[in-house]
């Protein structure tokens, strides 16, 4: 190697760029508080973005640790997630201790970015595995910014590679906590309208959180001071001015006109600067400018034995032609001391597009058979993209077919699924020019994954076009890729047509399904039916159960019914036959949905819990991810919120702790429903604001912004709730309806309208969900749509407006009701109240009709459903009172108890309905030391039976379930069930407000304290 050489031509001064460091300082501050920071750094070639980043890191580390990394090209290759794995090595080495505590548990994961951790984990390759990647980068790098301050570069994103690029993306995006400032490079000159990077900018641009810094060329004033620097004297102004014309005040070539000048070549001077670059070039001795040709063509740095090895000179030669080229300032040692690079892209770039085309490809062919008979020459982590690259920049097919497909694994295993792809497509461009014999010795078992092998040994069977379109389809659409993945897919099937293999064709009609779903094209149904028409009647195959699981699964989202659970049974069938474990735990996961849908609760939901331990016991993580989010829901579906909610709280911590994001964001969405049910509303909001903005799918966001207009119209925030209907429909779309959008986003357009006084339109949302019908499996969405529906008919009972056509409507309703399933106490009970509200625009409802309601409700975990049914029977008893103190009486307890949910809640229009009631009957509400409106027994008021008025006392003096449980002789799941029947009958939504409700009315003396025993 080369020790220390003597330059010239960099000013030892820094000039300027006082406005961008006080920017650069101000983040930094910031992030040492524990504000996290992002922040872009642009400017052209040549401008002074590495100096810049070079002062301030060096001022940062006095505060922070600091981790650079940056983008490495080879020929016109990016390596997968090169500045984050070089960033990652730096932190790791300085923080060792508290590295490895942050990575702890997610190593296996964690080596796909930095593969010193270890070898990455092994398993089937899934939709999320990138998110769950990039969740546990950003987790793992707050995690180890927490104390300590940290500085983490990314230089030279021109050249990031598209899974680079995605990672920046989320990781400024997410980041949440941390002493973390993250600062990112790019020439701004680089970016075309086509450039990959122009996207992400814009869409960086968008977030409030990331700053972007400008760098501008350098005025006058500062090449003046930057040629002092140089010339380490003051400079002739007519020099300074014709330097400041010729560059343009660009730091780069300011250096490099002011050093022509001094070695005479100033006279000489060309009219194009590409030009000067290469003037200093051509000056050096000849071996020094044939070292930079070879340097220039191997990539952004190049180790010092593989140039050795390239150039074939004699070591005392070698060294020679170094020197001189560093001398130069042409070349640079590495900071790790083992390479060497182009001190300036720009100068590399001049060398290499002076290169011939012949000369180009005999440089690759060097480096690849350099490489190949010396593995050791390359860090192990790049070999074998570096590889793949050589062999194509050589244009020798033969040799680059499988060197691209190695590489094509090595992108798979780290998860950078676009560069996957980019490379498959590579691939398949050569498989035409590769001669048989080498195309026949490749094996699908060494390079592909995702196409099951039907009926053929993957170890013996050669390798086919149509197995690099499989995995290149899979890889678009995991990396996001999928207009590429669907025009893969439709070659695929041209090429089928002439090739007939049904099993073939039905899974890439699989994977069109799934792209066109994707892609808002449509609901996927016509390519599921196709491929279930390709396999129907032939054996049993893991193509055939993944045709059927996912129609069953189709079917379940879009038409629940005997047929969808008839598929899911069949497909667990298959999937047991060829032995598909991960294919026959998600059809026995629809297949307990399903039945629990069907009306069989307890078998469904056994089949589902043991899916859960199936999956948790067997490292299923994407798998145990559906069954978290699907089993709660299935708990809901029958009123089970209280039993879904702490197992959506597991799932949840699962989820963030192994990354699948989507997964995530759905059970949020399931926490903030049961939330609601249960008059939970604070946290209602705050879980589905989680779900609104996490995951990568729409359809969170969609269901999370619905959530929040339900909770918005409860409050009686109309405008709210039409701003978050909107964005649940925008997020939603039009391409892909299915009953668990569409029909309580039609609930909740409904109860908007009848609030509004539109009846027409609240009318024309019903009868287009009448008209859809409600198959089986979507009563759930169903009865609370019915139920909002009949309400409205019944408050616009007496507007002439709503005469015409209320007949022929309520007729439909009751029909509709009579029809509809009632499988569980929760639906019983819409049914009970549907009926009544049925009754109410009839003007036929009465108390003895709404009291059964109350009583309904009563046994459930639902404080909101109950105070409006109070207060419907309140108003029932109050009109057949006639001098009745008694009905008075029970009417007022109702009103009292409706009005303090609706308080607690901020439930406005429950509330102001309330107060308007008694006011109307002229009823006190607030409660008055006079005994003679109480019953003896106040507990009596509250409907409390004498058990549940034990239970009680003991939660009003602080004693837990197992506690309560011990004392009364009890089991503890039975003290739990009399504890949510007595929240339920209070309207509270905890054991301290029903403590606190209890000691305000009285309910309990206290207890005299236990005399102290003695001495």
């Amino acid at each position: 190697m080369l020790g220390p050489v003597e330059t010239r031509s960099v000013s030892p001064v820094f000039v300027g760029r006082t406005d961008e460091l006080d920017t650069l300082n101000d983040a930094l501050a910031r992030a040492r508080a524990g504000e996290p920071q992002a922040l872009l750094l642009g400017g052209e070639a040549g401008v002074g973005k590495t100096r810049l980043v070079e002062e301030f890191a060096a001022a940062a580390a006095r505060h922070a640790v600091v981790a650079v990394g940056g983008c490495v090209e080879i020929g016109a290759d990016g390596l997968p997630f090169a500045p984050f794995s070089t960033a990652l090595r730096a932190l790791r080495d300085a923080l060792p201790e508290r590295f490895a505590a942050a990575a702890s548990g997610q190593v296996e994961e964690l080596a796909r970015l930095l593969p010193d951790l270890g070898e990455a984990g092994a398993g089937r390759h899934d939709e999320q595995g990138m998110a769950r990647l990039f969740e546990l980068t950003a987790r793992l790098l707050e995690r180890v910014a927490a104390e300590q301050p940290v500085v983490f570069v990314l230089e030279d994103l021109h050249w990031a590679d598209a899974s680079t690029r995605h990672l920046l993306a989320y990781l400024f995006r997410t980041l949440r906590a941390g002493r973390l400032l993250v600062l990112a490079s790019y020439r701004s000159d680089d970016i075309h309208r086509r450039h990959p990077l122009r996207p992400l900018l814009a869409e960086l641009d968008r977030l409030r959180t990331v700053r972007r810094i400008e760098l501008a060329r350098f005025t006058r004033e500062e090449v003046a001071r930057q040629i002092a620097g140089i010339l380490a004297a003051e400079p002739d102004p007519a020099r300074v001015d014709e330097i400041f014309e010729r560059s343009d005040g660009n730091a780069f070539f300011v250096e490099e006109l002011a050093v022509a000048g001094c070695d005479g070549r100033c006279a000489g001077l060309t009219d194009s600067l590409r030009d000067l670059l290469l003037v200093r070039v051509e000056a050096l001795p000849e071996s020094a400018q044939r070292v930079a040709r070879i340097v220039a063509e191997g990539g952004s740095t190049v180790e010092y034995r593989l140039i050795a090895a390239v150039t074939g000179l004699g070591e005392d030669e070698l060294i020679e032609a170094l020197r001189a080229a560093v001398g130069a300032n042409i070349l640079t040692v590495t900071p790790a001391g083992d390479g060497y690079r182009f001190r300036h892209s720009l100068v590399r770039e001049a060398v290499s597009d002076d290169l011939l085309p012949g000369e180009r490809s005999r440089l690759n062919r060097r480096y690849a058979e350099a490489v190949e008979a010396d593995p050791t020459l390359v860090p192990a982590d790049a070999r074998v993209m570096r590889l793949a690259s050589y062999w194509y920049h050589a244009h020798d097919a033969a040799k680059a077919l499988p060197a691209v497909l190695d590489a094509s694994v090595v992108a798979r295993r780290r998860h950078a699924y676009t560069e996957q792809l980019g490379l498959l497509e590579r691939a398949m461009e050569l498989w035409d020019s590769v001669p048989e014999e080498v195309r026949s010795a490749l094996r699908p078992v060494d390079y592909t994954e995702v196409y099951p092998p039907c009926g053929c040994d993957p170890a013996t069977t050669p390798l086919r076009l149509l197995d690099l379109m499989a995995e290149a389809a899979v890889a678009g659409r995991f990396g996001g890729e999928r207009e590429r993945a669907l025009k893969i897919t439709k070659r695929a099937l041209r090429l089928l047509e002439d090739e007939p293999d049904p099993q073939r064709a039905a899974w890439f009609w699989i994977q069109r399904s799934r792209l066109v779903q994707a892609l808002g094209r449509g609901d996927g149904w016509h390519e599921l039916a196709t491929a279930q028409d390709l396999v129907r009647g032939l054996p049993p195959s893991e193509v055939h159960a993944e045709v059927l699981a996912r129609a069953a699964n189709w079917s379940m989202l879009h038409r629940p019914g005997p047929e969808a659970l008839a598929a899911a049974e069949r497909a667990v069938e298959y999937a047991r036959m060829v032995g598909a474990r991960e294919i026959e735990l998600h059809a026995r996961l629809t297949l307990g949905c399903l039945t629990v849908d069907s009306g069989d609760p307890d078998t469904g939901l056994a089949q589902m819990r043991q899916v859960l331990q199936d999956t948790l016991a067997e490292g299923l993580r994407q798998m145990a991810g559906r069954a978290y989010v699907n089993l709660p829901s299935e708990l809901q579906s029958v009123g089970l919120d209280r039993e879904a909610a702490p197992l959506l709280r597991e799932g949840i911590a699962f989820a963030r702790a192994h990354g699948l994001l989507d997964s995530e964001a759905r059970m949020w969405c399931n926490l903030s429903e049961a939330h609601l049910a249960l008059g939970q509303w604070p946290e209602a909001a705050d879980a589905a604001a989680h779900a609104a903005r996490g995951g990568h799918s729409a359809q969170p966001r969609g269901a999370g912004a619905l959530h929040l207009a339900d909770l918005a119209l409860a409050r009686g925030d109309l405008a709210e709730a039409g701003r978050h209907l909107t964005a649940a429909r925008a997020h939603f779309g039009t391409h892909d309806p299915m009953p668990q959008h569409f029909l309580p986003m039609a609930r909740v357009t409904l109860g908007i309208a009848a609030e509004e006084g539109r009846v027409a339109d609240a009318r024309a949302v019903l009868l287009q969900a009448l008209d859809a019908g409600f198959p089986p499996g979507t009563h759930r969405y169903g009865w609370p749509l019915l139920l909002a529906a009949a309400g409205a008919e019944a408050d616009t009972r007496t507007l002439p407006a709503a005469r015409p056509g209320r007949a022929e409507l309520l007729d439909r309703l009751f029909e509709t009701v009579r029809k509809l399933t009632t499988d569980a106490p929760l639906w019983q009970a819409y049914d009970q109240w549907t009926r009544a509200e049925l009754l109410r625009a009839q003007d036929r409802d009465t108390a003895e009709i709404w009291s059964p309601v109350v009583t309904a409700f009563e046994c459930l975990d639902r404080p909101y459903d109950l105070a409006r049914v109070r207060r419907r029977l309140a108003a029932a008893l109050l009109a057949e009172a006639d001098g009745d103190d008694g009905a008075r009486d029970r009417a007022v307890e109702l009103l009292r108890l409706s009005g303090a949910v609706a308080a607690h809640l901020g439930a406005r229009p429950l509330a102001d309905e309330v107060t308007r009631l008694a006011q109307r009957a002229r009823l006190t509400l607030t409660r008055v030391p006079s005994q003679a409106l109480t019953p003896a027994d106040p507990a009596a008021a509250l409907g409390l039976t004498s058990r549940e008025r034990d239970v009680l006392r003991l939660v009003s003096a602080g004693r837990t379930n197992r506690q309560i449980a011990g004392e009364l002789f009890i089991s503890p799941k039975t003290a739990s069930v009399h504890v949510s029947n007595i929240l339920s009958k209070l309207g509270v939504s905890g054991r301290g407000e029903a403590a606190a409700l209890a000691h305000r009315m009285g309910l309990f003396p206290a207890e005299p304290a236990p005399a102290p025993s003695a001495g």
